[in-house]
């Protein structure tokens, strides 16, 4: 199944963030590994600040991508304030390149 994430962080959370981007990124590295993240990035504030983060992700099921979210950082430690789950579908890129 495929998802996105919108992570939006909890107020006053920057500096907390910012202790745990290291645990985040090596997190995610694993994820991509594993083949669970094609993608995402950090929503900015106003003041060009991390504020949040959209993640697209795959899973087998919800019940798969709420492990995922228990051993994330952010959404452990609950610098991710709001977690909007949206079930998607990708775009097929190579069968869309191809045609």
């Amino acid at each position: 199944m495929d998802f996105a994430l919108i992570c939006r962080d909890a107020p006053g959370r920057l500096a907390q963030r910012m202790a745990a981007r290291a645990e985040h990124m090596a997190g995610l590295k694993d994820e991509k590994r594993a083949g669970t993240i094609v993608d995402g990035g950090a929503i900015l504030d106003s003041d060009g600040e991390m504020a949040g983060s959209v993640v697209l992700c795959r899973f087998p099921d919800r019940a798969a991508l709420d492990a995922y979210l228990e051993r994330e950082v952010y959404s452990r430690e609950g610098i991710w304030g709001d977690i909007e789950v949206l079930q998607m579908r990708f775009v097929d890129w190579g069968s869309l390149m191809d045609a």
